[in-house]
């Protein structure tokens, strides 16, 4: 018999508030939209019925960056966009966070190599904390990209909050 064994009431839940804050965090992100190109597409698939982003708790895409805090940059980042991507990624508040969907977001795409108006990764514009490989990636790849994103959120601290090395 341990020592806090009948100490408590029935019913009553002992945790940590690191543990129940990252948990409400986790499940409960609401992406803003902002798609590029065609990978946009495939984040509407993921947010239709098929797939249905709602069952991980990210549903609730928002129109404006204000009510946000997950942003998924889906498609091909140009250096004239990458200034109004910037300006977005400043507006959401505090806890935000990032995913780069496709191969154009993450390392240029095929424009990598002689395409002189592409961003070679939007990592170069804003901190990404999950990147979601493909061309496009499929609804199932940006769903696994949520997950990482969730068990990522879900270890984190309050005490000690990681700082953020912004570019730029």
């Amino acid at each position: 018999m341990s020592w806090i064994e009948n100490r408590f009431e029935e019913g009553v839940i002992i945790t940590s508030l690191d543990w129940l804050i990252n948990w409400g965090r986790s499940n409960s992100l609401w992406p803003v939209t902002f798609g590029l190109a065609c990978c946009a597409i495939e984040m509407m698939a993921t947010g239709a019925s098929r797939f249905d982003f709602d069952r991980f708790g990210a549903g609730a895409f928002r129109p404006t960056p204000r009510q946000a805090d997950l942003m998924i940059v889906a498609g091909t980042v140009t250096y004239k966009m990458a200034s109004r991507l910037k300006r977005l990624f400043n507006q959401i508040p505090e806890p935000k966070y990032v995913i780069a969907m496709g191969a154009c977001t993450v390392g240029g795409g095929p424009y990598f190599k002689h395409g002189y108006h592409v961003v070679k990764g939007v990592d170069l514009v804003v901190p990404v904390d999950v990147y979601v490989p493909g061309c496009p990636p499929r609804p199932e790849s940006l769903l696994e990209g949520l997950l990482r994103l969730q068990d990522k959120i879900r270890h984190q601290s309050i005490a000690k909050q990681p700082a953020r090395a912004v570019p730029a």
